[in-house]
């Protein structure tokens, strides 16, 4: 299963096309302002166990300045000179102890702009040989754990509700409304830019398309 994923990008470099295929939070057009991009990268990796593809999560620690409590991928910000690869293997392994030389990358998902902390995401895919030994860092991190694909393909972990957001001119509809997905699984709520980056993967890897 792990094999479509090659299918969806090469790793190692940001495409020169990176800034014009994003995935909002929430899509922003006519006259309302950007917010200042500040470049990430996040790994989002994943190992086979008993034939099945595995996901690991990171659940935000409270103490952090953003998004607190949240589960996410673990990743942060670039440092100068550093790419996006680069990035989320060092982050991944202040935050949950993971040896990059574990990391096999094999490509990324579409980029994503956060409308909260103005954060231009960049997920790259990595692919391990096996479940891996975590050491956890409580200042960034309170939990880590993985999940199965095939259980957040499960009908009752997802959902997807419609939001505007008052004042501002967004829309994906004619009803000027735009989707935000929601998975309920171990314990957690994921939703926002991991739930976007999760319905991209499941589709990729689960009907061989892009979200």
């Amino acid at each position: 299963m792990l094999g479509a994923l090659e299918a969806s990008g090469q790793a190692g470099a940001v495409p020169e096309d990176v800034g014009q295929d994003m995935i909002f939070e929430a899509p922003v057009v006519g006259e309302t302002p950007m917010p200042e991009r500040i470049n990430s990268g996040v790994l989002v990796p994943l190992f086979e166990e008993e034939g099945e593809a595995r996901l690991i999560l990171t659940r935000r620690s409270a103490g952090l300045r953003t998004h607190q409590g949240q589960v996410s991928f673990p990743g942060g910000r670039l440092n100068e000179g550093e790419d996006a690869v680069g990035a989320a293997l060092r982050e991944t392994f202040e935050e949950i102890g993971l040896d990059p030389a574990l990391v096999t990358t094999v490509g990324w998902l579409r980029p994503l702009l956060t409308m909260v902390s103005a954060s231009f995401i960049l997920p790259v895919l990595g692919v391990l040989h096996g479940r891996p030994h975590y050491v956890v860092n409580p200042d960034e991190v309170e939990r880590v754990f993985d999940v199965a694909l095939s259980e957040l393909a499960e009908p009752e972990v997802f959902h997807e509700e419609r939001w505007r957001i008052p004042g501002r001119a967004v829309t994906t509809s004619e009803d000027g409304s735009f989707p935000v997905w929601f998975f309920d699984i171990s314990g957690e709520l994921i939703w926002g830019a991991t739930a976007r980056m999760l319905y991209e993967l499941l589709n990729i890897v689960l009907l061989g398309k892009g979200a």
